[in-house]
């Protein structure tokens, strides 16, 4: 390494996450659990914004996308090289947002759904699997470039009960893990039964990726998430040299 520039305080933290301000319990794997990552990582609480923040009238939304750039523009000057998000329902924001910041802003695993479906052709659906399937429309899915001409199928957690009280209403300050797990398993194979042209699974919110191994083996198709996006993220901003032999 040649001559560096300071100027701040630590560095190497390479993705900045936005958190929702909520105190639910989130075990590895969960986007929220650092330990789910192998490289370090910052996060960032959006103070004042709530689980169920993607319920809003337009008006309240409006002013938490700007504490939402305003946050995000924070860990810009900590230093990340990228940002994301603890919840998918920010594709909403990724437009503006976007195009406020000086680095690449991942907002929500539904980035992914325009990508998955070239990449299973158009006679396959991807299945959407959401903390809230009735409200993944309208700008949740046009401000990440998904619109009439990518085939999807969506179901969603809003009639299960442990992943309800634990990620959205915040009843239980407990998690039950085997019992979400089933809920999550449950709602893929839903899926599936009504859609068997699925071909592969996104999940769109940042509580399920703890889920995706028992999910995919039910279901045996790809499972992308937020894991699979900032991992996937991470290596481009962090570019490594290739050792090996010929």
């Amino acid at each position: 390494m040649g001559e560096v520039t300071g100027g701040r305080a630590f560095y190497g933290e390479a993705i900045g996450i936005l958190m929702l301000d909520m105190k639910a319990p989130l075990i590895p794997g969960n986007v929220g659990n650092a330990s789910t990552y192998n490289f370090p990582v910052r996060y960032k609480v959006l103070e004042g914004i709530p689980s169920d923040w993607w319920c809003d009238a337009e008006g309240a939304s409006l002013k938490r996308q700007e504490k939402f750039i305003e946050t995000a523009k924070q860990l810009e000057k900590e230093g990340v090289r990228a940002i994301t998000t603890g919840c998918g329902f920010f594709a909403k924001y990724q437009r503006a947002a976007s195009e406020a910041l000086s680095v690449p802003l991942f907002a929500s695993p539904l980035l992914l759904v325009p990508m998955v479906s070239r990449m299973i052709g158009k006679n396959k659906r991807v299945g959407i699997i959401s903390a809230g399937a009735n409200y993944l429309e309208g700008p949740f899915l046009e401000n990440v470039g998904i619109d009439e001409s990518i085939p999807v199928a969506v179901d969603g957690l809003d009639d299960k009960e442990e992943f309800t009280k634990v990620h959205v209403t915040q009843e239980k300050d407990t998690i039950n893990a085997a019992k979400m797990e089933a809920e999550v398993v449950e709602v893929a194979q839903r899926l599936i039964e009504q859609h068997p042209d699925t071909g592969a699974v996104v999940f769109e919110c940042s509580d399920l990726p703890p889920f995706a191994a028992a999910v995919q083996e039910t279901v045996n198709l790809p499972i992308f998430d937020f894991i699979t996006l900032i991992n996937f993220v991470y290596t481009t901003v962090v570019q490594k040299r290739y050792e090996g032999f010929m």
